[in-house]
Parts: C-alpha cells; structure tokens; sequence
C-alpha cells in the first residue's frame, strides 16, 4: 500500500523531501507533480522497477521514457546535445517540454530506444519535483501518468490513490497538477519534429515555433 506525503507545492518540506528520495533509492515506484501533470518516477539504476513503471504506464520497451534532470549541464550528461539543440533547451528549460536525444554511454541500453539509442530528457519547473531531484542527486526515469486505455493523465492525489494505492510504494500529494501533458519535441533526427503538442508553447521556441 502506498504512503501519502502532503508536500506544500511551491515550499515543499525537507524532511517529506528526503524520504521520498530515500524510497526511490530503495527501488519505490512514486507518484509526483510536475509543471504540466502527475508523473510515475523511479531509479534510474533500478531495472525492477523501470519494469514496474512500464506495466504501471501499460507501454513497452519501444515507448520512450523521460529522464527527470535538474538542470542543462545533467541532461548534457546523459544526451547527445549540439549547439543548435542546446539554444533550444536553454529556451525550453525548466518548462513543459520533453526532448528525445541520442542517448550517451551514461544511459543503461535498456533504458534506450531498442532501434534509435535515444532517450526523453527534461527538466521541470516545479518546486516539488526539484526539490526532489536535487535530493537524489541524479536523473530520475519518468513518464506520464496516463493509466492504460486512457488518454488524460490522472489529475490529482486522490484519483492516483483510488486507482493505484495497491500498485505504488509513494504519492507525493502537491494538489491539482492539470491533466495537460508536456510538449514532445524529437531532437535526434535531421530536423525537430514535435511528437505531441502539449503544454509547452511552441511559440516560446522561436524557430521552433515553425515546425
């Protein structure tokens, strides 16, 4: 059965903040706010529970998933990023946009994209999920939590408690989060391609705006 943190959203509490980075550490599959919606989150090192995560999400290994960083130079870490696509990101970051980048030898394969070797990255702008991060002091492997046969993601704590609560180790409950999921923009081929329109204004891109 999942435990319950009521975390304040833009002064989220230490001590909450701590324990539910030490869950994650001990292999948990969280519940957490974003800036567009709630997410599922767990170890990046953790195979078990990407594969919880994954049945959780009701996608396979072909469904790109996200790695939650704190800032530009961590997801520089773990991404292919030219100075083209880093302009882009410094617009984009932190904010409401996922990017699929080839993946560095930082990113577990089975993490990868089974035929591309790429990887979502994003960073969010949300005081909760920062916190939590820069707790952990690394990525975090996310996705949208977007149950299976469902298209709107899970709007809050208590729908995520009645659907779930059997199937997560932690909810962290920071109120109403929207059901608007980010804006995905594929930055791995020869020119950006937006995969899904979503919160994130394409506009606010610049030249990604044309696309």
């Amino acid at each position: 059965m999942a435990q319950y943190f009521a975390v304040h959203p833009t002064h989220p509490q230490p001590r909450l903040i701590r324990q539910a980075a030490e869950i994650v550490r001990r292999g948990g599959l969280i519940a957490y706010p974003t800036d567009s919606c709630y997410a599922l989150g767990c170890h990046l090192g953790d195979a078990a529970a990407q594969q919880r995560l994954r049945r959780v999400r009701g996608v396979d290994h072909r469904h790109h998933l996200t790695l939650m960083c704190r800032d530009l130079s961590e997801i520089a870490a773990y991404a292919i990023v030219d100075n083209v696509q880093f302009r882009l990101l410094k617009l984009a970051t932190p904010g409401s946009y996922t990017f699929i980048l080839r993946a560095t030898r930082e990113v577990p394969r089975r993490l990868q994209h089974p035929r591309r070797k790429t990887i979502g990255v994003r960073v969010p702008a949300h005081a909760a999920a920062l916190a939590l991060l820069e707790e952990l002091g690394e990525p975090m492997l996310s996705a949208t939590l977007i149950l299976p046969q469902q298209t709107t993601p899970l709007a809050d704590a208590p729908q995520i408690r009645a659907a779930l609560e059997h199937e997560l180790d932690l909810i962290v409950d920071c109120g109403h989060c929207g059901t608007e999921p980010t804006t995905v923009i594929d930055l791995s081929g020869a020119a950006p391609a937006v995969l899904r329109q979503g919160k994130g204004a394409l506009a606010a891109l610049g030249r990604a705006a044309a696309l």
